[in-house]
């Protein structure tokens, strides 16, 4: 039976899907709470397979010569989802390391006659990026703010949000992160690339755009939602892959970060496009090593090489090691409240004010970063610069800018360092890497750590949340490797062994962070193995992250799962509620069902669909003996493609013969909802008082095979068969008063005959009971 208390007629378990929002622009009025309306602004996946008499008779047609074209297109698909995501994000490293190279050059030649100067150019610069960058959001593709892993993760879950996977989308991502990050907010390009790597995949899978001309029938081949995923957790894997050049982690990140629904084929193109990624930008990098690329190649992608740093420890580290992973859940856990509690406060009362005040807020916040990194270090003492070092490699001081410790800022002899400013005036890229570095012990005072921990901190919750792109990456692993970096110094002083590196705490403090935060464990453990091409401290990263994770889990969620519900994605975790386990599926469904019979007339149906917005209906048959049969479900996508078409209206009210002379005049790809858009509604059908007195057999287009649960059924298994298969609907029924069968693991394995390509089932003759 479908709920009529349940959004769009989805019989999933109303604890999870009680946020459905059902306006296209109606706000949480209370967290939690979501206004109602009569038209939804999210709607569900069809991850199902319709098997209506079209997709049998398409299937029939299709031999093995198709089958196997199709598989091969999937992969062709998979090499172009990885060299676009390869391409752009090339693009957005060598455009944001030669806006900031440009802007730290030209303040550092300028700040060598006047600090004054040097300073209004550093803020003027810093400003025009950043009002690029929110002006493009703000006006051009709204769905482009934030990091967009959230709605990505609520896409692969089975959620439908128009807007995110746009072609515009992906432009206002790619130029917005641009301005964002090379603005020098305190936010990365990580959690951006995933959405662009996920738009990249949708826009191949639908063929380009055709709102901007930009389609192919070439590549028209995937129609159904089900592909579409697919793909774009190609492109998901493919943006961590780009962002962190970790192939490996990105396939983790994919599996067990953002999907719900996973299988064997799937790992394989998806790691097969993570290596493409990998390829592209070696190539771009190694092509850039020849000077081509401005300032791109000194600093260039995120890689911070340790595999100098600290060879061994000893058991008594364990303990600051579990102290990191201790503060690292606390603070993690604290950045996600503070960010929700800002973020909810900036979408029901701030934003609501318009784009200018977006506009204005992001021009504010760009300032104060501005100020506090440049100001600073003014008011820090610079350092001598220690003994030189031959073996170490490192020169002091540095200029500021692209790479290297021991930046000379405001200091009055040549020999000397600001260490405030190698950290605070510096891309963050190199900052990291001037915190990871090893043999540099001594090279940040205490004082300057928590100084720089507290302003990047407080800036980093401020800044998440503004109308700009903004992944969480690289400032939860600026904020871990500082309190990371303290807790080294601390063991250095107090054990005083001279293999310990305060760099490999920073590591440590750096996947803390991000684990209590985000709540990662496996995908995050691979990303910094590979990062920091260290793979002895594999047992560390482990242990600092399952300790964070867990006392961050005390808490509060996730930072995406607290987002999603901020932005009342309706997720279906992976585990269901302990209250479900009391509850029945008859409890969680309503008592009306909204119903059509076999053969309709036009007029109900139009009557029906402007009545309720639910998107799939049972449709109900009476045998010669009058008992009522359920006979499938009608989704109301199909409907409506009905109702345009007009070419199965009939005049009889009898049912026709589906086996029949009568032809099918559809196919499948008919009635597949555009990717970029809504599709249908019944308010853009017309149709003459001639035309509503016909009649339609829904027979022909109904799915006959619907999922089926009998009524008390626990919830819990409900909802664990709604979320591994990707289901939309599932119809509640009473007990069944008879079996016809019973089917066995040995019924399901096939053999393929060596002679011809029949398939044949094994005997099942005494499989009962096996």
């Amino acid at each position: 039976m479908l709920s009529n208390h349940l959004h769009n007629g989805i019989e999933a378990p109303k604890l999870a899907w009680s946020r459905l929002p059902n306006s296209e622009d109606g706000e949480p009025d209370t967290v939690g709470l979501v206004k109602k309306s009569d038209e939804s602004s999210i709607d569900s996946l069809d991850y199902e397979v319709i098997e209506n008499y079209a997709y049998r008779k398409e299937q029939a047609q299709r031999g093995k010569l198709y089958v196997g074209y199709y598989v091969m297109v999937k992969w062709f698909f998979a090499l172009l989802i990885g060299i676009g995501t390869g391409l752009a994000a090339v693009f957005i490293n060598l455009s944001v390391e030669n806006f900031a190279g440009w802007k730290f050059a030209l303040t550092f030649a300028i700040i060598q006659k006047s600090y004054v100067a040097g300073f209004l150019v550093y803020v003027l610069i810093n400003l025009v990026l950043v009002f690029s960058s929110v002006y493009i959001v703000t006006q051009f593709a709204p769905a482009a703010a934030g990091s967009g892993i959230p709605e990505i993760k609520g896409y692969l879950n089975g959620v439908d949000m128009p807007g995110i996977l746009l072609f515009r989308t992906l432009i206002g991502k790619i130029f917005g992160s641009i301005g964002s990050v090379g603005g020098g907010l305190a936010l990365g390009k990580e959690g951006p690339l995933v959405h662009t790597g996920a738009c990249i995949a949708s826009l191949l899978g639908q063929g380009g755009s055709s709102k901007y001309h930009l389609r192919s029938r070439w590549l028209q081949i995937f129609h159904s939602d089900r592909d579409r995923r697919d793909l774009v957790t190609c492109g998901c894997a493919a943006g961590v892959s780009a962002a962190f050049r970790a192939p490996v982690g990105g396939v983790l990140f994919a599996l067990e970060e953002v999907t719900s629904w996973w299988k064997s084929q799937l790992m394989w193109r998806v790691f097969f496009t993570s290596a493409i990624v990998a390829v592209v930008v070696r190539t771009a990098m190694g092509w850039c090593k020849s000077g081509k690329c401005g300032h791109f190649g000194s600093g260039g992608f995120i890689i911070w090489d340790i595999s100098d740093g600290q060879e061994d420890y000893s058991f008594e580290e364990f303990l600051p090691m579990a102290v990191i992973g201790v503060i690292g859940g606390l603070l993690g856990a604290l950045f996600n409240q503070l960010t929700f509690y800002i973020a909810y406060w900036r979408r029901n009362y701030l934003h609501k004010n318009g784009n200018r005040v977006k506009i204005i807020e992001a021009c504010l916040i760009s300032l104060i970063t501005s100020i506090i990194s440049f100001g600073l270090p003014l008011l820090r003492n610079c350092s001598p610069c220690p003994e030189a070092n031959p073996d170490s490699g490192i020169e002091c001081p540095r200029p500021p800018g692209m790479y290297g410790n021991y930046v000379n800022f405001y200091c009055s002899k040549d020999k000397e360092y600001n260490d405030l400013a190698t950290i605070f005036f510096n891309t963050q890229d190199d900052a990291i890497r001037n915190l990871f570095s090893a043999k540099t012990i001594h090279e940040y005072s205490a004082q300057s750590l928590l100084t720089f921990l507290v302003m990047f901190y407080s800036l980093a919750v401020v800044t998440f949340g503004t109308a700009v792109p903004a992944g969480q990456f690289v400032p939860g692993i600026m904020i871990g490797s500082t309190y990371g970096r303290l807790v080294g110094m601390f063991v250095v002083k107090v054990y005083k062994k001279l293999n310990i590196e305060e760099g490999t705490y920073a590591l440590l403090g750096a996947a803390s962070f991000l684990g209590g935060s985000m709540r990662m464990t496996v995908s995050l453990c691979v990303i910094m193995v590979e990062i920091t091409n260290n793979l002895k401290l594999l047992p560390l990263i482990m242990l600092v992250l399952l300790i964070s994770k867990a006392v961050g889990d005390a808490f509060n969620e996730g930072l995406y799962e607290e987002q999603a519900r901020l932005r009342s994605i309706p997720l279906l975790e992976s585990r269901p509620k302990y209250q479900m386990r009391k509850m029945t599926a008859k409890e969680a469904s309503g008592k009306r069902v909204i119903s059509f019979p076999r053969v309709v007339k036009v007029a109900d149906v139009v009557s029906i669909l402007r009545s309720n917005n639910h998107n799939g209906f049972p449709v109900i048959d009476h045998a010669r003996n009058g008992e009522t049969l359920v006979i499938g479900l009608m989704l109301r996508s199909h409907l409506l493609v009905l109702l345009q078409s007009k070419v199965d209206f009939q005049h009889s009210p009898l049912p026709c013969d589906p086996k029949g002379s009568r032809s099918i005049r559809h196919t499948i790809s008919e009635f597949v909802k555009p990717a970029s858009s809504k599709g249908l509604s019944i308010h853009d059908i017309r149709l003459s008082s001639d035309d509503l007195e016909m009649y339609i057999d829904l027979a022909l287009f109904l799915n006959p095979s619907p999922y089926i649960v009998p009524e008390d059924m626990s919830l819990t298994k409900v909802y664990n068969l709604f979320r591994q298969l990707g289901l939309r609907h599932i119809f509640v029924v009473p007990r069944p008063s008879r079996v016809i069968g019973l089917i066995t693991r040995k019924d399901l394995l096939i053999e393929e005959n060596d002679d011809s390509a029949s398939m044949e089932l094994q005997s099942t003759s005494d499989a009962v009971g096996k």
